[in-house]
């Protein structure tokens, strides 16, 4: 595992950020984990997946609208991702770790496993963001080039077309590749896993079986091979490219900006806040019906300063980090639409694909 340590001695930023978001829960007696409008979401996102699951299993239906709210429940359940999983894998769902452990396993039942990620997501990613190397995030190469110091390879040329398909067939590779290629391998791309516990691989194998069951015996038994491959792989195709598109906006855009870490150790000269501001941005803030479904993330700035915050609090806390970071001299990124968002991506990805 390459070894990168941040500058953080002569921190200024953070601690000045820190104090003036705590002044803000304090001054406002509010606490940092979720709220009604969390509790609410739960509510509504969790019963709709429920409903949908049934409704296709045990209700005759046009195979249209079959195919349709198959779509919707792939949706929805990268909406459950965003909101509910998130925060609880983060443990800012509640002040209760129980809750968000058991809110965390929902992770589970979308396919993926919470043990493997919050090491993959909460330590690694959220450490070194968009450092080539070390972020698993960002190690899809030699199938995507998703910055400089990345190898190029011919294909890489129309990748900004093929990465739609990429992003729509990952949560296929998630669930039935990747956690697998973790879990055996006992790695997070250079990192060694965490050492698991009796009852992580009792859950880890668990709730694959349940997957299997769940997802696709059951459902072939009741409505057949023919309707459940359509119906799976709509879900699938709709839930993949949701969750991945979601992330990438926050990252790998042209604001952002990489570091490259090899075999000998490195030190990154800025605190490890700033180095976050550098490789993380916003976008769409004031679209609140965006800001609903991907449960804040749009937000990825304020998330990855305070990821132990629940996102229900990143709109107000996003003025107070903007105005430290032009007090400090510091770009704060915010792409104002989603569509901008987009189109820097691709435009992105498209120029990573013309031969260095």
């Amino acid at each position: 595992m390459p070894k990168v340590s941040f500058n953080n001695k002569n921190a200024l930023f953070f601690p000045a950020l820190k104090s003036a978001v705590e002044e803000y829960f304090t001054s406002n007696n509010i606490k940092k984990t979720g709220n009604w409008k969390l509790y609410l979401k739960t509510a509504i996102l969790i019963p709709v997946a429920a409903l949908l699951y049934f409704a296709l299993l045990f209700i005759s239906m046009p195979a249209a609208l079959a195919i349709t709210l198959c779509a919707v429940l792939g949706f929805v359940l990268a909406s459950i991702g965003f909101n509910v999983m998130h925060d609880a894998c983060h443990g800012s769902y509640s002040t209760n770790s129980k809750v968000n452990e058991t809110l965390g396993l929902t992770l589970n039942a979308l396919g993926g496993n919470a043990f493997i990620w919050k090491q993959k997501h909460n330590v690694i990613h959220h450490t070194y963001t968009n450092v080539d190397g070390l972020d698993d995030d960002i190690a899809k190469s030699p199938l995507m080039r998703q910055c400089s110091t990345q190898k190029w390879v011919p294909m890489h040329r129309i990748q900004h077309v093929y990465v739609v398909l990429v992003y729509a067939i990952s949560s296929f590779a998630w669930v039935f590749i990747m956690d697998f290629v973790k879990y055996l391998s006992r790695k997070v791309y250079t990192t060694p896993l965490q050492p698991m516990k009796w009852n992580d691989h009792v859950i880890f194998w668990g709730s694959k079986a349940l997957y299997l069951v769940f997802y696709i015996a059951l459902p072939v038994a009741l409505v057949g091979w023919k309707a459940w491959a359509i119906g799976f792989a709509t879900m699938h195709l709709v839930m993949g490219f949701t969750l991945a598109i979601v992330f990438q906006l926050a990252h790998v855009v042209e604001e952002t900006e990489f570091e490259v870490v090899g075999a000998d150790a490195k030190v990154i000269e800025n605190e490890w806040a700033i180095h976050q501001i550098k490789t993380t941005a916003n976008f769409a803030p004031k679209n609140k019906i965006i800001s609903w479904f991907v449960g804040g993330l749009n937000y990825q700035v304020e998330h990855h300063l305070f990821p132990r915050i629940s996102h229900v609090h990143y709109p107000a806390i996003s003025k107070i980090v903007a105005a430290k970071c032009a007090e400090h001299e510091l770009a704060y990124h915010c792409i104002p639409t989603m569509q901008g968002a987009v189109v820097s991506h691709f435009r992105f990805m498209k120029a990573l694909g013309a031969k260095p």
